[in-house]
């Protein structure tokens, strides 16, 4: 099978660009870098219809991310590749499978009283990000793709989550942001098994974690390898809209909203996240 790999260039999609050539997939890598294996083709998922190259399937992992300071510049610049870029990659696929590579970022903000599932409510999100994808996927959910909602993805080379926690870190200490919580998080080879196996799975959205509920506190003592102490919420969120600041609104829900991803759906499927932080 050729599959089109988009955004293989970063942390994720390189993930699964380089399992879908163990798999002896064709890979090839759509974007503006190359990925780590197969043929590149150029993409500014900006601008413009890409080149699937004649792929039999389509992974979509470009997108714009991250938590800059909101305003209309940063909301058109999410909005030109995460929903203007999704548009046109459907429209380029021409009724191929997709896999549409989505976040649990698109759930209403919490707190969480249970597991979310995937029909919560996909609305009032806080950030560019969350905004853009949330119409994102529904674009690509109306083109009958397969959408996965991963949950805070972590492992070896990973830019944002580890770099986040380590600027929490003070005085040998790491300081969250009220009290402990439990939580999903998502091993990236566990997404990336999630994104070859999503090829044959039927249309809709699918959560995606890892197979087991984490506490905070202890998951964060554990990679950071410094015991956790507690800042009071509201001061946290006071020193959120301070300049230069570690944890920004967004962050700080991240981080205490409780959300625990029901992956009951993806599990029907066959699909079976094998890595836990404890075995990464």
């Amino acid at each position: 099978m050729r599959i089109a790999i988009t955004g293989a260039s970063g942390f994720c999609g390189g993930v699964v660009a380089r399992l879908a050539a163990e798999s002896d997939a064709d890979v090839v890598c759509v974007g503006r870098r190359p990925g780590p294996v197969g043929k590149h083709l150029f993409w500014d998922a900006a601008a413009g219809e890409p080149d699937l190259g004649g792929a039999d399937a389509v992974i979509h992992l470009a997108a714009a991310i991250g938590d800059p300071r909101p305003g209309r510049r940063t909301e058109e610049a999410f909005r030109r590749v995460n929903v203007d870029g999704t548009r046109r990659l459907m429209t380029a696929a021409a009724g191929r499978p997709v896999v549409w590579v989505s976040s649990a970022s698109v759930y209403r903000p919490g707190p969480y009283r249970e597991p979310v599932r995937e029909d919560h409510p996909a609305d009032r999100q806080r950030t560019a990000y969350g905004r853009t994808k949330s119409s994102g996927e529904k674009i690509a959910l109306a083109g009958r793709a397969v959408v996965l909602r991963p949950r805070a993805v972590y492992g070896e080379g990973d830019p944002h989550l580890m770099p986040r926690l380590r600027r929490i870190v003070r005085g040998g200490r790491a300081w969250l942001p009220g009290p402990d919580v439990p939580l999903s998080l998502t091993a990236v080879e566990n997404l990336a098994s999630a994104c070859l196996a999503a090829i044959g799975w039927p249309p809709g959205a699918y959560n995606i974690a890892d197979d087991m509920v984490y506490r905070r506190d202890r998951a964060v003592a554990s990679v950071l390898g410094v015991p956790v102490r507690h800042v009071p919420l509201r001061i946290a969120r006071g020193m959120a809209l301070l300049p230069g600041r570690t944890l920004t609104r967004y962050g700080i829900d991240q981080v205490t909203d409780g959300m625990v991803l029901d992956i009951g759906k993806a599990l029907s499927t066959g699909w079976r996240p094998e890595i836990s932080l404890m075995s990464s």
